[in-house]
């Protein structure tokens, strides 16, 4: 069963705080960041207690570790801190992954290790669908602050400069059987703006929202699961069907829409994914 991945937070590898206080949140995935959250003078400490805080348990989360690009005077290092820490970790997420060289880079360096990338670059966005296809990459997460930068955009709430390179990576993504997950909604105040936000997200597709402040983790993951009246229209849907097929029809009806093999399917991974999100909490 696939792991539900609603909420993504990030918690700065040099704040040893955060990641005890992240054991007891309800986020479905931490990042734990070596890289935009960390200054340049805590880069080699952050390393070092990052390797005592993953010695702790943090229970069913996803633990993703986002190291220094190779590029810069701290990423090598990282890759090899990586490389020790392959049972205590999930995957690596690089920064800026600009081609599948990016990846194979990493690669070499850490073996044992699912890759992710960050979808942060214009370059990144017109080779999403190279990077996608990548053997040893398992899921992409927007930057879109750092998008934001390169494009030159001005905010919109309906995020309308960004369409184009969101739906370049949902695309890749959804084509290859990679994980995708949105960018940070940076007002962590704003509760509309962000319920707002994850709504549009999970409409287009994306697989949950990656966060900034625990404060958002209750909005994430109540907009990125399946609903209660979801569930049970999933659940008639395939009794329909299935009450149809051994009367030999093909298609069924449910509240006076047909039902067929594909709406059958989605429906089968909506309780799949009820499911997941309840074996979580326990």
């Amino acid at each position: 069963m696939a792991r539900p991945y609603r909420s993504v937070l990030y918690i700065p590898a040099a704040n040893d705080r955060a990641m005890e206080k992240a054991r007891g949140l309800p986020a479905d995935a931490i990042i734990f960041d070596l890289e935009d959250a960390v200054a340049p003078d805590q880069k080699a400490a952050a390393r070092q207690g990052l390797q005592q805080a993953l010695s702790q348990h943090y229970g069913p989360r996803a633990r993703i570790l986002r190291i220094n690009g190779l590029a810069t005077e701290w990423g090598r290092d990282d890759a090899r801190a990586c490389a020790k820490l392959a049972d205590k970790i999930d995957a690596v997420l690089i920064p800026k992954v600009d081609s599948p060289q990016d990846l194979d880079a990493i690669a070499d360096l850490i073996p044992d290790t699912p890759l992710w990338a960050m979808m942060e670059t214009p370059l990144g966005m017109l080779n999403a669908a190279a990077i996608a296809v990548h053997p040893r990459l398992q899921g992409m997460v927007m930057g879109t602050n750092d998008l934001a930068k390169d494009l030159g955009t001005r905010f919109c709430a309906d995020r309308l400069p960004m369409m184009a390179g969101l739906g370049l990576c949902l695309l890749a993504a959804k084509a290859h059987g990679v994980v995708i997950i949105d960018g940070v909604f940076n007002a962590f105040k704003d509760d509309d703006g962000l319920r707002a936000e994850c709504d549009q997200g999970r409409d287009m597709g994306f697989d949950g929202k990656t966060l900034i402040h625990p404060a958002q983790l209750e909005i994430a993951n109540q907009a990125f699961a399946p609903t209660d009246a979801e569930i049970d229209l999933a659940r008639r849907q395939i009794d329909a069907f299935d009450d149809a097929t051994a009367q030999g029809r093909g298609v069924a009806v449910v509240d006076g829409k047909i039902v067929e093999n594909l709406h059958v399917a989605t429906a089968r991974d909506i309780l799949q994914k009820a499911q997941a999100i309840a074996e979580m909490a326990h």
